[in-house]
């Protein structure tokens, strides 16, 4: 059991997720990985916004928790600075992961993906859309 921190960035009606691929299923995930042992959940969500984004990010609010293996810690936050899609976290470059994808996506198609964890899609669809 591992605890994550992951970003849930907002723009132009649009929310930032991670496109998987794994195992020939496609999914969605919002940007984020495991806390560690030295780390915030806070702290967690910005390193890996950057591992995997490329861009450097501000927490605005606490957004909510999930419950799978692990509590999942999620935090609106909003983009400082860097390019997004440039992340260079080991999800790049081990292959045995599957691939991972940087996209924006408009709120408006939340329900009709496989977004994980579900709740979060239907909390952003019902606030933001």
């Amino acid at each position: 059991m591992r605890h994550r921190g992951s970003a849930v960035l907002i723009k132009d009606h649009e929310v930032a997720l991670i496109k998987r691929i794994k195992d020939g299923c496609t999914y969605y995930v919002f940007p984020g990985g495991g806390i560690e042992s030295s780390e915030t959940p806070e702290e967690a969500t910005i390193r890996e916004a950057y591992e995997e984004l490329g861009v450097r990010i501000s927490i605005i609010d606490d957004f909510g928790r999930a419950y799978f293996n692990g509590i999942q810690y999620f935090y609106l936050a909003e983009i400082r600075d860097g390019v997004f899609g440039t992340g260079k976290g080991l999800e790049y470059t081990d292959k045995s992961r599957g691939v991972y994808e940087p996209i924006w996506v408009n709120i408006s198609r939340l329900a009709s993906l496989d977004v994980r964890p579900k709740e979060m899609a239907k909390k952003i669809h019902r606030l933001f859309n």
